[in-house]
């Protein structure tokens, strides 16, 4: 029967020193071990020669190659491609054939130029995460969910950029804000919304898509600072599928009536034209018929959040057995002294860590699990990657 694979060194020493008792002939003894004659000379001779170690499997490789590439030949293929930088593997190919006739294979000429460092890899894209952080709701009152995003940009008369930053309430369609903003910073966003909460109060729930500042690629469930600072305020993140802008099918709609009734006819200034958008919301929310409100505008359907907006909470309190670290300035925390970068989108912020296991470590910020430490790889694994 044939040896297992698992097995071969031992049964091969078996067999060798079987051999050298001589309690059966040579011929019988490899017919009995399934090999042939000449084999078992070779592993006799292997073993007398090196040992044990000779009787482990040898490369198949051959010691030489008759189609491997001469010194000559690989040094001009060399001295073309530095004549020619950005000429790739196949032309240089084709310009050996014509000076000499023929050529080595593509294969061959890819592999010597990459040796070479001749060749230029195409990075690969880094794998986006698919994490996203999904709480659909169909609102029954006010502020149960809000809907933001950004109307694509345009210029005033003046050439100054113009991104309106738009907030709607889903339940009554009554229109927060709508900010004509030059930038999108984290940092500048968070202000604006500093000044809605402190007006309109805080909602249960934001829903944006998964651009920025409202998420980050890369960062465990996709927290951006802005969204972080959501959730340390006590508010959920609802985000809608990548590509499918009709999960917030109202927001975009209200997008429209703003760019056939704003954006066409743009103002000099970002005053005068945040003017305008302060007119075209007031008539919106107050005076406009909305067909869904059976022609009554949204205003006689929305009042301010209950829950009011006190400033940035000092602290996020976890439960008793969990164990607290400060996230440090470059997304790091230290574990017995070791550091493990979580994400620069929490710096500042506490989390919380839940031992599972002696070596493995659960890690939330504030209601959300973000995932978990692996203490002996000294690594965070996202929520995703753990799963």
């Amino acid at each position: 029967m044939p040896w297992k694979e698992v097995d071969l060194v031992k049964i091969r020493k078996e067999f060798v020193l079987a051999s050298y008792k001589g309690q059966c002939s040579f011929s019988e003894l490899c017919r009995k071990y399934g090999v042939s004659t000449k084999t078992g000379y070779k592993w006799v001779e292997r073993f007398e020669e090196q040992g044990v170690a000779g009787l482990l499997d040898r490369s198949r490789r051959p010691r030489s190659s008759p189609n491997r590439l001469s010194e000559d030949e690989v040094c001009e293929l060399i001295r073309l491609k530095q004549a020619h930088p950005s000429w790739g593997p196949y032309k240089i190919r084709q310009l050996y054939e014509e000076n000499h006739g023929v050529a080595p294979s593509s294969s061959s000429v890819k592999r010597v130029l990459d040796k070479a460092g001749y060749v230029k890899h195409r990075k690969r894209r880094p794998k986006r995460s698919n994490e996203r952080i999904a709480n659909p709701t169909t609102p029954d009152k006010p502020n149960q969910l809000w809907t933001v995003d950004f109307k694509g940009w345009w210029f005033t008369s003046s050439r100054q950029r113009c991104e309106p930053l738009t907030v709607r309430d889903e339940y009554s369609r009554y229109i927060i804000a709508v900010r004509a903003m030059d930038s999108t910073k984290s940092v500048v966003i968070k202000k604006e919304f500093e000044e809605i909460f402190s007006e309109y109060g805080l909602p249960q729930i934001i829903r944006s898509d998964n651009g920025a500042p409202f998420a980050a690629v890369g960062s465990p469930l996709g927290l951006s600072r802005l969204s972080a600072w959501w959730v340390s305020l006590g508010i959920g993140l609802d985000r809608i599928k990548p590509g499918c802008p009709q999960q917030n099918g109202g927001h975009e709609r209200m997008h429209r009536d703003i760019k056939w009734e704003l954006q066409r006819q743009p103002k000099e200034t970002l005053v005068k034209q945040q003017q305008a958008f302060d007119t075209w919301r007031y008539e919106f929310n107050n005076i406009r018929p909305h067909e869904f409100w059976n022609q009554k505008p949204p205003a006689k359907f929305y009042v301010k959040s209950e829950t009011k907006y006190e400033g940035s909470p000092d602290l996020i309190v976890y439960p008793d057995d969990f164990i607290i670290r400060k996230v440090r300035s470059n997304g790091t925390i230290k574990i017995y002294n070791t550091p493990i970068l979580i994400t620069t989108a929490l710096v500042g912020y506490d989390i919380g860590l839940k031992y599972l296991t002696q070596h493995n470590l659960e890690v939330h910020f504030d209601y959300l699990k973000i995932g978990n430490i692996d203490l002996q790889a000294k690594a965070f694994m996202h929520a995703d990657q753990h799963a």
